[in-house]
């Protein structure tokens, strides 16, 4: 149906977006952002969307969650919100309706998105026709997914694994993995690689300087782009020394010749300073694994509607 209207979602921790998909392109003039803590659940947010709207009629609606999706059903891991295919369709009415984990949606957008919107940091050679890709979001949390070529089609699998372990090399890591288990009992991932995660990484660091201060995320970033406090420029270096690890990480697991595609607003956040703190070299720490690592590029994913973009090509491959 080239001319239905379907209704996408991109659903995180702390926003929501909301667009209408005509055919099975993004109408990017009616993508509209809500703060999720003004709302009690997805529901409302998508009845007041499609009632500024002027209520059309939704043939397919997708949304992409910033949690686990078992069985349609999904939990938001930093918001006290279940979403479901049910909730969906009650408030948009479409027929077809899918629930996805945001990673998956990127990774369902990987081919479709504008000129423009990839930015090389670390080179490789040329990507493996066929070979597997690795979407890597940093945000208010943390995430991977992976995407494979098939001859039914395009599978993005989902994961958890902001919530693996924190790796630990050396003294300082295993302080740092302490300090941050004193709060919840266990250092993931996402402790550190995340928006708050930064903060707690800045505390660290202040602690072991034997200072008081705690900013929040954005007078971090300013400090680190100042470049004049030590902290700040520790915090920021070993923000990118475990970003880089933790995606090394994932590319040995999954082998991504086709490419790593970093996305979210700390990544972007930190773009200036990637190769300041030898995000490269983190990445490529991995002994005589070294060499190996090279075949890997990496590249950001700077289009934010991305998420929304998967969602809409999803609802095309599933008939919405």
């Amino acid at each position: 149906m080239p001319n239905a209207l379907s209704l996408v979602a991109d659903i995180g921790g702390t926003n929501t977006r909301v667009a209408l998909v005509r055919g099975n392109a993004v109408d990017r003039g009616t993508i509209r952002r809500y703060a999720n803590a003004a709302y009690p659940g997805l529901g409302p947010v998508l009845s007041s969307y499609l009632a500024d709207a002027g209520d059309p009629d939704c043939a397919g609606a997708c949304v992409a969650v910033a949690g686990p999706v078992d069985g349609g059903v999904a939990k938001l891991t930093n918001l006290d919100w279940v979403i479901d295919r049910a909730l969906v369709a009650g408030a948009t009415r479409a027929g077809t309706v899918a629930v996805l984990n945001d990673l998956q949606a990127q990774g369902h957008a990987l081919g479709h998105l504008a000129p423009g919107s990839l930015r090389s940091v670390i080179a490789a050679p040329g990507a493996r026709p066929g070979a597997a890709r690795l979407v890597i979001g940093v945000g208010t949390g943390f995430n991977a997914a992976v995407v494979h070529e098939v001859a039914g089609g395009r599978i993005v699998t989902a994961s958890e694994c902001g919530h693996i372990t924190l790796p630990v090399r050396s003294e300082a890591d295993l302080r740092l993995m302490r300090f941050v288990e004193a709060e919840h009992g266990f250092a993931g991932v996402e402790d550190v690689l995340s928006g708050r995660g930064l903060q707690r990484l800045f505390a660290w660091h202040a602690s072991e300087a034997g200072r008081p201060d705690r900013p929040d995320a954005a007078a971090i970033m300013a400090a680190i782009a100042d470049g004049t406090d030590p902290v700040a420029a520790a915090t920021g270096a070993t923000f990118v020394r475990l970003l880089g690890a933790v995606a090394g990480d994932l590319a040995l697991t999954h082998l991504p010749f086709s490419g790593i595609y970093l996305i979210g607003g700390v990544v972007r956040a930190f773009s200036p300073h990637y190769e300041r703190f030898g995000l490269a070299a983190a990445f490529r720490d991995k002994g005589r694994f070294s060499g190996f690592m090279e075949a890997f590029s990496v590249e950001i994913i700077e289009d934010d509607y991305a998420a929304l973009e998967g969602c809409a090509e999803h609802l095309a491959r599933i008939g919405g």
